[in-house]
C-alpha cells in the first residue's frame, strides 16, 4: 500500500519522536482507564459508608492521575504533531525534487495543475492522517481493549452489551468506508481540474478580456466548482448519517447499561459504584471507536492521496544524469549528428536526421514555419528532452556526459517566452551565476540594450520584479532575459526567438553588440524574421523537421525555394531584388 510505505519511508527520521509518543500514550490512556474504577472506590467504600478520610485520600489520588493524564496528553500532541509536520515537510521537498529531476517529457505528462495539487492538498491530506495516527490511533486500540478489561472486572455479567455495540459500530465503519473511497478518488482529480481551470484563467487573463470571454470561462469554471461541490455534498451527506448512528448507538447503550445494571444493583448482583464505573467504560470504549471511525474517514482520501504522489516519486526520468563530472570543453563547437526525436503520441517525429555543426566563432541562425522543429531543438541543446535517435556534441562529447551544473555553465539559454521570478532585476540576472558582481550586470544590460531603462528606476538593479516580470513590458522582459543569460559568460549562446518583442532599431543595435561580445562563443539563434538573422554565417531553413536548406542569406535566397518564399512573405520585392 502506497499509504503505508510512504509513511514508513519519511517518518524513519521520526522513530525516538513516535517511540516517545506511543509511551505518553500509553500513560495517558492508563491513567483515563483508572480514573473510573477510583470513582467506583469513592462511591462505594467513602459515600456509602461516610469515609470521609477515604473519599479525601481517594480524591486526591484521581487529581494526581488526571494530572498524568493532562501533561502526558499534552506532551504526546506537541512531538506528535512535530512529527507530522516533519513527514509532510519531507514529502513536500521529496515531490519537489522528484519533478525537478524529470524531463519535460514526463511534466507534460502529469499537468502542471495535477503536480500543484499533489504537492500541496495530497500532501496536507497524508500528513494530517499522520498527525491524527499519532494523536488518536495509539491511544484509539488501548482504550478499547483495556476498556473492555476493565468493564469486565467491574461486571462480567453487562459484558454482553460490549460485545453487541462495538461491532455495530464496526460495521457503521466499514459502510462508510466502502461509500467513501470512490468518492474521494473523484474529488481529487476535480480539485486537479478546478486548478488547472483556474491557473489556466489567470495565466491568459489578458487573453479572455481582449475577447471578451469572461462570461464563457465564469460557466466553465463554474462547471468544475459544480462538480467538486456535488461530489463534496455526497461525502457530506454521508458524515451526516454518520453521526446520528454513532449517537444513537451511544445513548442506546447508555440505556441499555441504566436498564440492566439498574436491575442488576436492585438484586443486590453489583454495586452502584460498580455500575457508574461499568457505563463510564462502555463510554471510553465506544468514544474510542467513535475516535477510530473518524480516523477510518480519513484513511480512504489519505490512501487516494498517497497512491497520486506515489505515482510522482516512482515515476523514472528518461534521462540519466551522470555522476561524476566530464572534463569541460574549452571551444564549445556544437555538432547534431543524425539526431531524431517525436513525442510519444505523435505519429511522425518532429525533428528527423539531422546534421549540422555549429562552430565556435561563428552566429548559426535557424529558421522555419511554425511546427518545423525549431522549439524542438532548443530544448534538445541543453538536454531539456532527449533524443531517440542520434547524438548531441560539445566539442565531441556527447551532451549525456555532462552534469547539470556543467550544461548550464556551457549554455547560455534565452527562451521565447521570457520568464522573471519575484524578486530584483539583479537577483534575475544573478540567476545563473551568483558571483557575478554589479559592473559585469550593467554590462550585461549594456549588451542587451536594457541599461537605459534599468538606470532611470529608482532603485536600479535593486528595482523589484514582480511574478513572471508582468511589470514590465514584453520587450524588456526579452532584454532582461538576455542580459541573464549573458552575465553566464557561456561558451555555447541559444537564442530561442528572443527578439521578436523588439523594434527593429532596438534589434540592430542588440545584433551589433552581441557580435562584438560573444567573441569566440557559439551562437545559435532561432528566429522568424529574416532580417534578425541575414548576416549569420550560417542559416538552417527547417521544414516538416527536416534540413531543406544551408549556407548564407544571400546563397538561400537565390536558390532554396523554401527560404525565398519565407523572405518574400516578410520584404518587399524591391529589398528581395
Amino acid at each position: 500500500m502506497a499509504l503505508l510505505r510512504l509513511s514508513l519511508k519519511y517518518a524513519k527520521n521520526y522513530w525516538p519522536f513516535i517511540i516517545l509518543v506511543v509511551i505518553l500514550q500509553l500513560a495517558s490512556t492508563i491513567a483515563a482507564l483508572y480514573l473510573p474504577s477510583l470513582n467506583a472506590r469513592i462511591i462505594d467504600e467513602g459515600v456509602a459508608k461516610g469515609d470521609t478520610d477515604f473519599i479525601w485520600s481517594t480524591g486526591m489520588t484521581m487529581l494526581l492521575v488526571c494530572l498524568v493524564q493532562v501533561v502526558t496528553a499534552i506532551t504526546a500532541i506537541y512531538f506528535g504533531a512535530r512529527t507530522g509536520m516533519g513527514v509532510g515537510r519531507d514529502l513536500r521537498r521529496a515531490i519537489y525534487r522528484q519533478v525537478d529531476d524529470l524531463s519535460m517529457l514526463e511534466v507534460g505528462k502529469f499537468g502542471s495543475a495535477t503536480l500543484i495539487t499533489r504537492n500541496t492538498n495530497d500532501v496536507q491530506q497524508v500528513q494530517m492522517l499522520v498527525l491524527m495516527t499519532l494523536n488518536f490511533m495509539v491511544s484509539t486500540p488501548i482504550m478499547c481493549i483495556g476498556g473492555i478489561i476493565m468493564a469486565l472486572r467491574e461486571d462480567a455479567g453487562l459484558s454482553w452489551l460490549v460485545w453487541v455495540s462495538v461491532p455495530v459500530l464496526f460495521v457503521v465503519v466499514a459502510i462508510l468506508v466502502y461509500l467513501l473511497m470512490p468518492l474521494f478518488r473523484r474529488m481529487q482529480d476535480q480539485v486537479d481540474d478546478i486548478n488547472g481551470v483556474l491557473r489556466e484563467q489567470i495565466t491568459g487573463i489578458r487573453v479572455i478580456r481582449a475577447f471578451v470571454r469572461e462570461p464563457f470561462e465564469t460557466d466553465r469554471y463554474a462547471d468544475a466548482n459544480r462538480a467538486l461541490t456535488e461530489t463534496s455534498v455526497k461525502v457530506g451527506n454521508l458524515f451526516v448519517l454518520m453521526f446520528p448512528a454513532i449517537m444513537m448507538i451511544l445513548h442506546l447503550a447508555t440505556a441499555a447499561v441504566l436498564w440492566f445494571g439498574g436491575h442488576r444493583v436492585d438484586a443486590g448482583q453489583m454495586e452502584v459504584g460498580s455500575l457508574t464505573a461499568f457505563l463510564q467504560y462502555l463510554l471510553q470504549i465506544l468514544v474510542a471507536v467513535m475516535m477510530g471511525v473518524f480516523m477510518m474517514m480519513m484513511i480512504p482520501r489519505a490512501v487516494v492521496c498517497a497512491e497520486r504522489i506515489a505515482e510522482i516519486l516512482d515515476t523514472r526520468s528518461t534521462m540519466t544524469i551522470p555522476a561524476g563530472v566530464t572534463e569541460m570543453p574549452s571551444r564549445g563547437e556544437l555538432e547534431f549528428r543524425n539526431v531524431t526525436f517525436g513525442y510519444p503520441s505523435a505519429e511522425v517525429p518532429v525533428i528527423e536526421g539531422l546534421n549540422f555543426t555549429a562552430r565556435p566563432g561563428t552566429t548559426t541562425a535557424i529558421i522555419g514555419s511554425t511546427g518545423a522543429g525549431k522549439s524542438t531543438i532548443v530544448n534538445l541543446i541543453p538536454r531539456l528532452i532527449d533524443p531517440q535517435d542520434g547524438e548531441i556534441l560539445i566539442d565531441g562529447t556527447p551532451v549525456t556526459e555532462f552534469n547539470r551544473h556543467q550544461l548550464a555553465k556551457l549554455i547560455g539559454l534565452v527562451p521565447q517566452k521570457p520568464y522573471l521570478f519575484s524578486g530584483t532585476i539583479a537577483s534575475n540576472l544573478r540567476f545563473g551565476n551568483d558571483d557575478a558582481t554589479d559592473d559585469e550586470l550593467w554590462e550585461a544590460l549594456r549588451i542587451a540594450q536594457a541599461d537605459d531603462f534599468v538606470a532611470e528606476k529608482e532603485d536600479q538593479l535593486d528595482e523589484r520584479v514582480a511574478q513572471g516580470g508582468t511589470n514590465y513590458s514584453g520587450g524588456q522582459r526579452q532584454r532582461l532575459c538576455i542580459a541573464r543569460a549573458l552575465t553566464v559568460k557561456p561558451q555555447i549562446y541559444v537564442f530561442d526567438d528572443s527578439f521578436s518583442a523588439l523594434d527593429v532599431a532596438t534589434d540592430a543595435r542588440l545584433r551589433a553588440a552581441l557580435d562584438e561580445s560573444t567573441g569566440e562563443a557559439t551562437v545559435i539563434v532561432v528566429a522568424q524574421r529574416v532580417s534578425t538573422i541575414r548576416d549569420a554565417d550560417q542559416i538552417i531553413v527547417l521544414e516538416a523537421g527536416k534540413i531543406v536548406g544551408r549556407g548564407t542569406h544571400e546563397e538561400l535566397a537565390e536558390a532554396n525555394p523554401t527560404y525565398r518564399e519565407i523572405i518574400e512573405s516578410q520584404l518587399t520585392t524591391e529589398e528581395v531584388n
